[in-house]
């Protein structure tokens, strides 16, 4: 029978981080949301429709979606340089990928809608943490979407298939080490972001995607629980 793995924090492996999310934390943002995961916080501020400038990108078929992530300096315990460097602006687009097939920007010709994301605490996973953010952030907007975009990192260390990665365990090196799986999904299961750093065969892959889309129906309801709570707020 083989050994029972063990995580660092007690969770069981299909087990989130505790997580927590809240729309309308930026006041003069058209929409926001915090999603956070255990040690990781992400805030994302959506803003727009409005008229895209410089006007020579303008498209005149469709609105274009444009994302900024930015992990803040004191987000980690050792300060990172501020600004962009070449990881932010990959996330960034992926995080634009994973969110562009859900929305319905064809309703606006010639605009666009800017989503910022800042990850103010990092405990790993801070890309899903952002998508899930600026999904609800992007809803709470009125932006119309088809469905939501829930997303999670799925791990393998050594050979033991875990959800919801901290940081310790992305450093894990025993074996054949860790293998970090971000997945964003749709409520119909389809995959709009698979990324992979690290080894896993194909068998496992398909475990991979099977744990997300568990996973991602549990944060799916944490994301509707909090747009409900803004909407019965906002009624009171």
């Amino acid at each position: 029978m083989a050994e029972k793995f063990n995580r660092p924090d007690g969770r069981e492996l299909t087990e989130l981080r505790e997580t927590k999310a809240k729309v309308g934390v930026v006041p003069n943002a058209d929409g926001s949301a915090m999603f956070q995961q255990g040690k990781t916080i992400a805030i994302a501020a959506v803003y727009g429709p409005k008229k895209m400038h410089p006007q020579h990108q303008q498209d005149p078929r469709t609105g274009q979606l444009r994302c900024e992530y930015n992990m803040l300096s004191f987000s980690v315990s050792d300060r990172i340089r501020p600004g962009r460097n070449r990881r932010a602006m990959e996330i960034s687009e992926i995080t634009k990928w994973a969110l562009e097939p859900v929305l319905m920007l064809d309703k606006y010709p010639g605009q666009v809608v800017d989503v910022h994301i800042n990850i103010i605490q990092a405990d790993a996973g801070t890309r899903c943490a952002g998508i899930n953010a600026a999904a609800m952030a992007l809803a709470h907007a009125g932006i119309p979407m088809k469905e939501m975009v829930s997303s999670i990192s799925i791990g393998k260390l050594d050979k033991t298939m875990v959800v919801d990665l901290t940081k310790e365990e992305e450093d894990y090196h025993e074996g054949e080490g860790p293998t970090d799986i971000p997945i964003s999904m749709t409520p119909s299961g389809k995959v709009t972001h698979m990324q992979l750093d690290g080894k896993i065969g194909v068998k496992q892959l398909q475990e991979a995607v099977d744990m997300a889309k568990v996973a991602c129906q549990n944060i799916l309801e944490i994301q509707k629980k909090a747009l409900k709570d803004f909407i019965e707020g906002d009624k009171k």
